[in-house]
């Protein structure tokens, strides 16, 4: 059996125990969604979104990239975001980063990676603002968790800095902004930082949602 035909297999499995509970599971998928979650999660295979938080589809909506990366340039997570907020109406937008990250390892290396260079330039500056923190840590695996923990917190600031959320806190007190961590070791999440819905960042960042263009 090919690897592929085995994920068939297996999905088939999946949707047979799921009528086998509630036959009308499905059925109640099909007209909307209305998740309460955004997730903004690592690409890594090893951090499944649903699966390690528990939810259900329907109950998270998720955007994945390299090392979990809110980037102002990026239309697609400011796509995802906008839908997200506009449409979906999401309660919590979660960003989830987690130990032992690729994406992180390799940001602070000297190696060049071609177009990746481009994308982990956001860790490098992250490391950058922290630079006097981090180099205070001698162990190398704890000063990479911990700019693990810091480029979730620029990336919750990030989110914070868009016109999309700012609007949203504006008129309608949403959504509130989370921070965290998954450990590989162990399975569990980490909380980092949160950003409630009448947060203020410095006023450089602020845009005067009235203002008419």
């Amino acid at each position: 059996m090919k690897s592929y035909e085995k994920l068939l297999l297996q999905n088939k499995a999946w949707s047979m125990e799921k009528l086998q509970y509630d036959p009308s599971y499905f059925r109640r998928l099909v007209p909307s969604q209305n998740p309460e979650f955004l997730w903004i999660g690592c690409s890594d295979s090893r951090v499944p979104s649903t699966e390690i938080t528990g939810c259900e589809p329907g109950e998270m909506f998720v955007h994945r990239n390299i090392a979990n990366m809110v980037v102002h340039t990026d239309f697609n997570l400011l796509s995802v975001l906008q839908f997200a907020v506009e449409q979906l109406k999401v309660r919590h937008i979660i960003v989830c980063g987690h130990y032992n990250c690729g994406g992180i390892r390799t940001a602070v290396s000297h190696g060049s990676c071609g177009l990746l260079n481009k994308w982990l330039g956001g860790i490098k500056d992250v490391y950058y603002l922290y630079r006097e923190e981090l180099e205070s840590i001698t162990n190398e695996d704890e000063r990479l968790n911990r700019l693990t923990e810091l480029n979730v917190q620029e990336q919750v600031l990030n989110l914070a800095k868009t016109s999309i959320v700012q609007r949203s806190w504006s008129k309608y007190k949403l959504p509130h902004l989370h921070g965290w961590v998954f450990g590989l070791e162990d399975g569990l999440i980490s909380p980092i930082c949160e950003m409630p819905a009448d947060s203020r960042i410095h006023p450089i960042y602020e845009f005067d949602i009235d203002q008419k263009l």
